[in-house]
């Protein structure tokens, strides 16, 4: 990199990082975080998935001060068998909150996610019910666009796959979030969850 350029960036930088330093919390993101303590004080409760333990997207500020360490695995990109896993740990007894820090990367993981999880119910005859929490976060663009395979709202292809045992909720206000986290796993129904988040309304709500 030239000094020219250099010198171009570096103001820019600065101000992008001061920002992020000052950035408060709005009603959107407390309201995530109350979620991430809500389940993270459940004895059956695990998170798993890429940045669980070790801080590196923007959803990470959802749960990672609000969840215990002992409570979080850290999986590499392998989202398919993420989805594997997620499922084998709630037929174990568990309720996963399976984190995939972008819908583009879930899109890897849906054969097992509509072959799998969507049909044990109906192959089993309804003996087995793995209950799983999906969390995934349409990428923030503001106040720098991550690219495209990392912004996609992908929520109409969830919902088109008309699943039997999965429902999709697009978390777009505060006021649903606890509520639809709280639901997701006390329901009594067996059924799975797919949440999707709003990176960019952790700090514009």
């Amino acid at each position: 990199m030239s000094i020219e350029t250099q010198n171009i960036l570096m103001p820019v930088l600065i101000k992008i990082t001061r920002d992020s330093k000052e950035e408060k919390m709005g009603k959107y993101l407390d309201e995530l975080r109350r979620a991430s303590r809500f389940l993270g004080k459940k004895s059956d409760v695990i998170f798993v998935g890429q940045n669980a333990v070790y801080p590196g997207s923007t959803m990470c500020k959802t749960f990672v001060d609000d969840v215990p360490i002992e409570k979080r695995i850290e999986l590499p990109l392998f989202e398919n068998t993420q989805m594997g896993l997620s499922i084998g740990l709630a037929l174990a007894g568990y309720v996963p909150v399976s984190l995939f820090i972008r819908p583009n990367f879930l899109l890897y993981a849906m054969g097992t996610l509509v072959n799998e999880l969507d049909k044990i119910p109906i192959m089993t005859g309804g003996k087995a019910w793995p209950k799983v929490i999906i969390k995934t976060m349409n990428g923030s663009v503001r106040p720098l666009d991550p690219g495209v395979q990392h912004r996609d709202d992908l929520t109409d292809i969830f919902l088109g796959a008309h699943f039997k045992n999965i429902d999709v909720i697009r978390l777009d206000e505060p006021d649903q979030i606890f509520e639809a986290y709280r639901y997701a796993y006390e329901r009594s129904d067996g059924k799975s969850t797919i949440l999707v988040e709003w990176g960019d309304y952790y700090s514009e709500k």
